[in-house]
């Protein structure tokens, strides 16, 4: 029995992130860190878990190349932060998940042996002790929350040194003890500035040269915060705007600029982007743009959120179109922007009537708790 890979990529950080910020969030930002490193996977490994803020990777009876394993760790790495660089480029929620999700970090555990298997009702998984030594391994001295570490039995399986040096890697050696067993292991800090982290060239945010086509403003008895949340979480929508037959969007994904999302209207698809706009400092701004909507050309609708106390808020909404037919922009003026204003006011009415009873539910809910 040939020796196998064992591989562990595990989100540092992740306890204190989850109990300290807002769970739905912190669990959509997680979840889409562990999608981002399993996309990363180069080499084929076969995912045996996930276990909470990591993902358990093995590669029976083969261990890659010291070129290949290196590079599929720094391909997980350059993911990784390449993603968190973009999620804080792109986020308009206030959130304190989305705000400190860039504070997140990534270790890598990677060992070798012989692996057994057991089979649970007919899933197959890694038994024995060289599972058992890797769990073990993400609990070692290295004091720093961003490195990998390689296993001696494996760097002497793929022949690496601690001398090894690179523009990402320079290797120290350490060791811990372990149910009276010691193991040996080389390990690496991982700067961030050296890897070759995606740019990020897209903007998706706009200005306008005149005032908006439509503009309407209401007072709501919910924080500026979970008024925001209600109006940029899609999964809130059916709530309160009404006509559409239903929203497509990746529940799994915190809104941000560039997000997209889709409204069926009588088995039209209008596909609408996120986007954002200059606003004042205490400002919250929601925004999102569509070139499918008839009979405008271009349609941005935003949500401006700005507190009034800490238990009120006042929402403006502005709308702005572009039309280059002159016959569209007749038909804008005949008709078409009466009919947006009219559902517009429907939308608003029918917010605060959702944003009422949820804050009604909360407060009967607490006291019944």
């Amino acid at each position: 029995m040939s020796k196998s890979l064992l591989f562990i990529p595990d989100i540092s950080g992740y306890t204190q992130f989850i109990q300290t910020t807002e769970v739905e969030h912190s669990q959509h930002v997680i979840a889409e860190l562990l999608e981002v490193l399993i996309a990363a996977n180069t080499e084929e490994l076969k995912l045996a878990e996930v276990e909470g803020d990591a993902l358990f990777f093995y590669k029976e009876n083969q261990i890659p190349s010291q070129e290949k394993l290196l590079a599929q760790i720094e391909s997980m790495y350059t993911a990784f932060y390449s993603h968190l660089r973009k999620f804080e480029k792109n986020r308009v929620c206030p959130c304190n998940a989305c705000a400190t999700a860039p504070n997140l970090k990534l270790k890598i555990i990677a060992h070798s042996g012989r692996l057994r298997h057991i089979e649970v009702q007919g899933n197959r998984k890694p038994f024995g002790q060289e599972v058992i030594e890797v769990h073990r391994l993400l609990k070692n001295s290295v004091q720093h929350d961003n490195y990998v570490l390689i296993s001696r039995p494996l760097a002497l399986e793929i022949q690496l040194s601690y001398t090894y040096s690179s523009k990402v890697f320079r290797f120290r050696q350490g060791t811990d003890t372990y149910d009276g067993k010691q193991i040996e292991y080389l390990y690496a800090l991982i700067d961030t500035e050296r890897l070759n982290l995606q740019d990020i060239e897209e903007s998706f945010s706009v200005s306008f040269d005149a005032p908006p086509q439509l503009k309407a403003t209401k007072t709501f008895k919910v924080t500026a915060a979970q008024l925001y949340e209600y109006i940029s979480n899609y999964s809130y929508r059916h709530h309160w705007v009404k006509g559409v037959d239903s929203f497509e969007f990746n529940p799994n994904e915190v809104t941000r600029l560039g997000t997209e999302h889709l409204c069926v209207i009588n088995g039209a698809k209008l596909d609408f982007v996120t986007v954002t706009k200059a606003a004042r400092p205490n400002q919250l701004v929601y925004g999102e743009f569509t070139k499918s909507l008839r009979p405008v050309d271009e349609l941005y609708q935003f949500y401006i959120v700005e507190p009034v106390d800490e238990e009120s808020c006042e929402v403006t909404t502005e709308t702005y179109w572009k039309v280059r037919s002159p016959i569209k922009k007749i038909l804008m003026a005949i008709a078409v922007k009466r009919i947006f204003r009219s559902n517009l006011e429907k939308s608003l009415k029918l917010l605060e009537e959702f944003v009422d009873a949820a804050v009604e539910e909360r407060f009967d809910n607490d006291t019944n708790g």
